[in-house]
């Protein structure tokens, strides 16, 4: 018995003289960022930058693998069954905290299959349409699009995307349904638009502001209170006529459930190193954002932010009565 006691003891001490080993062994090798909507998209783009300054401080490469479709889904239970040891990594948007009320069944939860790292920016949405789409401000789009309701088509990246959100809360204020037509992100979803394919949709900042400052595109407004410091001349929903149409776009960061506390730790570390780093600060006043101040960007932060949307938009979304199996 005392051998075994000894055994145990000796086995627990290995364990504590490890964990700090293996914290400080990681990363020796490629990091993988899951994003769940195809490349060019707005998450794509907050991804990709986030990346790149998290592997220069951890001094490891942060590849970014593309996983669309199902709103994010496929891309969340493929990270929810990935190995907990650092090397896989999840960037979702407000879409993780809408999948538990947008779908019937998950094979994953939001809350008990993935350790939060924490919030990375809050996005403001624009409303956007083809260039040669003939309403030009946001009070005739609503005449427009209610007189014309089974012609006119908006486009979003699928179920439970922001652009999606967004598109059932505009057609809820308005009391006019839509032909909706989803994609697996809304970077082709933009294609289509600058291709005359499909009409409008709302998207966020760091999709549309390039495009809306070359012209490419009409713009009938911002989803925030204020306006966006990218695009003073672009007035508010509320502004422009739609009052209390508020739609703000969080991103974060997740690894699978279980990955040790001190890899957790340092990805905390690095993802604050990010948010501080002059060229992600830079790139994201460009894209119509900011990063998320240095208290948000930690797992409690994350955890309590998860709770509140998930108790926020699921009744939004029973009301609407939206659901996918």
């Amino acid at each position: 018995m005392t051998g075994r006691i000894f055994a145990l003891i000796f086995l627990g001490l290995a364990l504590l003289v490890a964990t700090p080993a293996f914290s400080e062994e990681y990363p020796n090798k490629v990091i993988t960022m899951i994003i769940p909507f195809a490349a060019g998209g707005p998450t794509d783009t907050v991804g990709r930058l986030t990346a790149q300054a998290m592997g220069e401080f951890l001094k490891s490469q942060i590849i970014v693998e593309n996983v669309a479709g199902a709103g994010g889904t496929i891309a969340a239970a493929r990270v929810a069954r990935s190995t907990p040891d650092g090397y896989t990594i999840f960037l979702h948007h407000i879409g993780q905290s809408t999948a538990p009320a947008l779908y019937r069944t998950l094979s994953y939860d939001v809350f008990t299959d993935f350790e939060p790292i924490g919030l990375v920016t809050d996005v403001p949405m624009t409303l956007i349409a083809r260039k040669d789409f003939p309403p030009n401000t946001l009070k005739e789009l609503i005449a427009y699009v209610k007189a014309n309701k089974d012609k006119v088509t908006y486009a979003n990246a699928g179920l439970g995307a922001a652009s999606h959100l967004s598109g059932m809360l505009f057609m809820s204020a308005i009391e006019t349904d839509l032909t909706t037509i989803p994609y697996k992100g809304t970077g082709p979803a933009m294609n289509d638009i600058l291709g005359g394919q499909v009409d409008f949709m709302c998207d966020q900042t760091t999709n549309t502001t390039s495009q809306i400052k070359s012209g490419k595109v009409k713009v009938y407004g911002v989803t925030t209170k204020t306006r966006v410091a990218s695009l003073p001349d672009v007035p508010t929903m509320h502004e422009a006529g739609l009052p209390n149409f508020e739609v703000a776009v969080w991103h974060a960061l997740y690894a699978p459930k279980a990955t040790p506390k001190p890899i957790i730790d340092k990805l905390v570390t690095a993802l604050k190193y990010a948010l501080k780093d002059p060229n992600v600060i830079k790139r994201f006043a460009e894209l119509g954002t900011e990063p998320v101040t240095e208290t948000r960007a930690t797992p409690e932060a994350l955890r309590s932010h998860l709770k509140a949307e998930v108790d926020k938009w699921a009744p939004v979304i029973k009301k609407a009565g939206v659901y996918a199996d």
